[in-house]
């Protein structure tokens, strides 16, 4: 039996603009991949042009069968790891993956944008993962996107946590 932990669509992070190097390390190693590219303008002092870009900066989608492919992945030049949520490696479904690939090889689909904005000081989430799924909390201070300070005022008690960014719904809580 497969171990499943080496199946499926795993996130590679790779070094910053080192995508498409990476991309084509892991073609030659025979490797099936995914790296979703978007059509942008970019403009100089001198000209303006149209060039392809990451949807994702970083992320690299690698479709693995066998925990040799695992190490293979990551020993391409410029690959770092894979993204982790806790104690598990981020996967992505192959339907996913589909609807990515058809999302950015349409030509009709403009101005494609990648929201991963963190919670504002003083809005009011709801938290979806972890222990303290379900209560509401306060944003006090956000470091970064693996440090946030909150409040929970529904225990009865004032208690401060650090959680990471991905706990938390998309939405702020209007109370």
């Amino acid at each position: 039996m497969m171990n499943q932990k080496y199946h499926g669509w795993h996130v590679l992070y790779v070094k910053s603009r080192h995508e498409k190097k990476v991309l084509d390390a892991l073609i030659k190693l025979s490797l099936e991949t995914f790296l979703p590219l978007i059509k942008t303008k970019k403009k100089w002092s001198d000209r303006t042009k149209i060039v392809e870009l990451p949807l994702i900066p970083s992320y690299i989608f690698v479709n693995l069968t066998s925990p040799q492919d695992f190490h293979k992945a990551l020993s391409a030049d410029g690959a770092c790891a894979y993204i982790r949520f806790g104690n598990s490696f981020a996967k992505v479904s192959e339907k996913e993956i589909v609807k990515m690939k058809l999302l950015v090889g349409a030509e009709d689909v403009m101005n494609i944008e990648v929201g991963s904005q963190l919670p504002k000081v003083g809005e009011f989430r709801k938290i979806e993962f972890g222990s303290l799924s379900g209560l509401e909390c306060e944003i006090l201070k956000v470091d970064n996107v693996n440090k946030i300070v909150v409040r929970i005022e529904q225990l009865q008690q004032n208690i401060t946590a650090i959680l990471p960014s991905y706990y938390f719904e998309s939405e702020a809580v209007t109370l």
